[in-house]
């Protein structure tokens, strides 16, 4: 008897393998081939975390009663941890007992939020260039993404005046990314104070992705510093980056006791608690001195400017103001598109660096530098691109 065959759900046909698990994949392979591949396009923290992080993590690992299911929303010492640097460093309040829910890193964030505020049907406001997780997880909940664009002319910002020109009606969340990634423009008081009129205008949910404040600044914004931006907006933040520890996966979603309450209602459903040891190092690393944060800066200063080397070598254009951990050009007029452009120079220099189309239509004449690479491994990088 013939087996019938088994369908995947209509959700997913929409939705596309991520870039770089394809991408990444033929860079092993031509690794293997001998090729020895210098990967500039994925923001992989290649520094360790603090010693004293690690300490905490094998210490708390030693104790057997640690092993045990934790809570949902965390140990208490995580969020407490969490509450104090965002007083510290975004002059933020957020209640530790409500308004602080920890997370297996802040992508699984993206989809917990989506899932929570989004029904079939509902528009989310999507930024292009972007990350793409942000349309995946509307599309995986059966909601229909809006982008609105952000360009070069508008300095990368939202022109809330042009997307106010069409019907909001079914718009229920805006997913903004500041400082944004891949453009790299930073955050400004003056653009939270507008998203967050925005919102209360619209009735629509504010969501800033923040991984990247603690990088390129030593003045931090959090869009939750806004007069009255709980009552529409949430925000998402992560230790990946910031603290050098992406495989740990430890992130956090700050905001009103409500909505905390609604993304915990996806979340218990989804997973069973942090291993308790994580969360314990997790909380240490939130209390970094700001000489451990001023050091991590500096080495992606020196980094950027061997980058900068690079693009210049590449005829690229760029802005020296950018802050996170990539550096965002624009290919010469001549290249036919970014994807050429980067394959040219992965085939011919052995070097990856990340095609702008990735993150949307506004990114086609861009390219993603990384700085997650050490200064040797960045000046044979630029070695190979100036060789003949």
């Amino acid at each position: 008897m013939k087996t019938k065959q088994i369908q995947t759900a209509k959700r997913i046909e929409a939705v596309d393998e991520y870039y770089f698990s394809t991408k990444l994949a033929e860079i092993r392979k031509m690794n293997t081939n001998g090729d020895a591949v210098i990967n500039l396009g994925i923001g992989n923290p290649d520094l360790a975390p603090s010693e004293n992080i690690v300490q905490e993590l094998m210490q708390a690992a030693l104790l057997t009663a640690n092993h045990g299911y934790q809570s949902y929303t965390g140990i208490p010492e995580l969020r407490t941890a969490f509450s104090d640097w965002y007083r510290k460093y975004y002059q933020v309040d957020l209640n530790p007992e409500n308004e602080i829910l920890p997370l297996f890193g802040s992508k699984e964030g993206i989809m917990h939020i989506s899932l929570a505020f989004l029904n079939s049907g509902d528009e989310v406001l999507i930024p292009d260039p972007g990350y793409p997780a942000y349309s995946s997880a509307a599309t995986i909940c059966e909601a229909k993404s809006r982008i609105y664009n952000l360009t070069e002319e508008n300095n990368w910002c939202p022109d809330l005046e042009e997307i106010e020109k069409s019907d909001l009606t079914n718009v229920k969340l805006m997913w903004v990314n500041y400082p944004n990634m891949p453009t790299g423009k930073p955050a400004s008081m003056k653009l939270f104070e507008r998203l967050i009129a925005f919102g209360r205008k619209h009735g629509i949910l504010i969501v800033n992705d923040n991984p990247y404040s603690l990088i390129s600044t030593n003045n931090p914004l959090s869009l939750l510093s806004v007069k009255n931006a709980k009552k529409v907006a949430i925000e998402l933040n992560s230790l990946s980056k910031s603290h050098n520890m992406a495989g740990w996966r430890v992130g956090m979603i700050g905001g009103a006791a409500e909505y905390i309450q609604a993304i915990l209602k996806v979340k218990s459903n989804m997973d069973s608690g942090m291993f308790k040891p994580i969360q314990m190092a997790a909380a240490e690393a939130l209390r970094n001195t700001s000489e451990w944060y001023e050091n991590q800066r500096n080495i992606y200063s020196e980094r950027k400017k061997i980058a900068q080397e690079i693009l210049d070598s590449l005829l690229c254009d760029y802005n020296t103001e950018a802050s996170g951990m990539f550096v965002w050009a624009k290919i010469p007029k001549q290249a036919l598109s970014s994807e050429s452009f980067s394959e040219d120079i992965l085939q011919n220099k052995k070097v990856f660096i990340t095609p702008g189309f990735i993150f949307g239509k506004n990114g086609e004449r861009f390219i993603r530098l990384s700085l997650t690479s050490n200064e040797t491994v960045l000046r044979e990088a630029l070695n190979r691109i100036k060789s003949e």
